[in-house]
Order: structure tokens, then C-alpha cells, then sequence
């Protein structure tokens, strides 16, 4: 049997001179992700508990993304999600729940693209494992599990980009 050549290598790489340019190297690359702050707190239960049961609570759930620049030089960056929320029953608090949810990620985009990426596409790889952490919290605080529903990044990114504009508190990429 004959050994044809389909230009690559015994492992499985392709064949050259072993350097991987930039096209082929994945766009987003997630180096770690990581539980940076958390903080949950019940301070009426179990008095809550009945009132739960005869009263629909009030949920706030507030979210922010941030991102530095650990390493320019290698594109190495850190991604931040921040989940807060409050469960209220009438005058009440059941639960207060804090989560800043981290990752640091590498990537292989244009120059242009970065600002975008890390503020939409990073968070969005973040977010189902950040939602795990606020829903088992709360479940084993004694609660329903706090199922937060999907976030459009692409509207929160236009959202702060417009309120940099506008003259608020600008958005930056330290």
C-alpha cells in the first residue's frame, strides 16, 4: 500500500513550517472564566417564606459588561459580567443577589473589531455559566431558581455607546 501525501503531517497538522498565521488561529479564545465577586443575602428569611407564597414577588435584575486590556500586546483581555438583582415581596426584600462573573480571553480580530467583540461576544459566552451561579444561589437559598432569561448584548453595547454620546459617564476600555 502506497503512502499518498494530502499535505499534512503525521499528527494531523498541516503541513509548512509550523507556524499558524492569523487567519487560521480561532477569533475568540477563552483562557479562563472565573467567579470573581459573589454575594447573596436573605435578610427576611425565613419570615418571607409564607409571604411567597401568597404574594407574586417583584424581580430586578440589572446587568453591565466591562473589559481591560491585560496584555495588548499578546490581545490577552479581561471581560467582566455584572449580574445584580433584588427580589422584592411588597415592602420586603426576599434576596438580594450580587455576581461579577469573569473571563480572560484572547483575540484574534482586526483592531476595529475588538471594542465589539469583547463587549458583545465575550459577555455572550460568559453569560449561560453566570446564569448557572445566580440560579443554584438562589435555589439553595431556599428560593425558586432565579432563571434569567437571554440578554441582547448587541442592544446593551448600542445602549452604552449611545449614553457615552450623550454626554453621560463615558464607556471605556481601560
Amino acid at each position: 500500500m502506497s503512502n499518498a501525501t494530502s499535505g499534512k503531517t503525521d499528527g494531523g497538522m498541516p503541513a509548512g513550517d509550523g507556524q499558524a498565521s492569523a487567519e487560521q488561529r480561532p477569533p475568540i479564545v477563552i483562557n479562563a472564566q472565573y467567579v470573581k465577586d459573589f454575594s447573596f443575602e436573605a435578610p427576611t428569611a425565613p419570615a418571607i417564606f409564607p409571604q411567597l407564597q401568597r404574594q407574586q414577588p417583584d424581580i430586578n435584575v440589572k446587568v453591565d459588561v466591562q473589559a481591560r486590556a491585560l496584555d495588548v500586546a499578546n490581545s490577552f483581555y479581561e471581560v467582566l459580567l455584572q449580574i445584580s438583582s433584588e427580589c422584592k415581596v411588597g415592602d420586603d426584600v426576599a434576596f438580594v443577589v450580587e455576581l461579577t462573573y469573569g473571563g480572560v480571553f484572547t483575540l484574534n480580530v482586526r483592531p476595529e473589531d475588538v471594542r465589539p467583540v469583547l463587549l458583545i461576544e465575550c459577555p455572550r459566552l460568559l453569560f449561560p455559566f453566570a446564569r448557572h451561579v445566580v440560579a443554584t444561589a438562589t435555589m439553595n437559598g431556599g428560593f425558586m431558581p432565579l432563571m434569567l432569561g437571554p440578554i441582547d448584548f448587541v442592544n446593551l453595547y448600542q445602549s452604552q455607546a449611545a449614553e457615552a454620546q450623550g454626554g453621560s459617564e463615558p464607556v471605556t476600555l481601560v
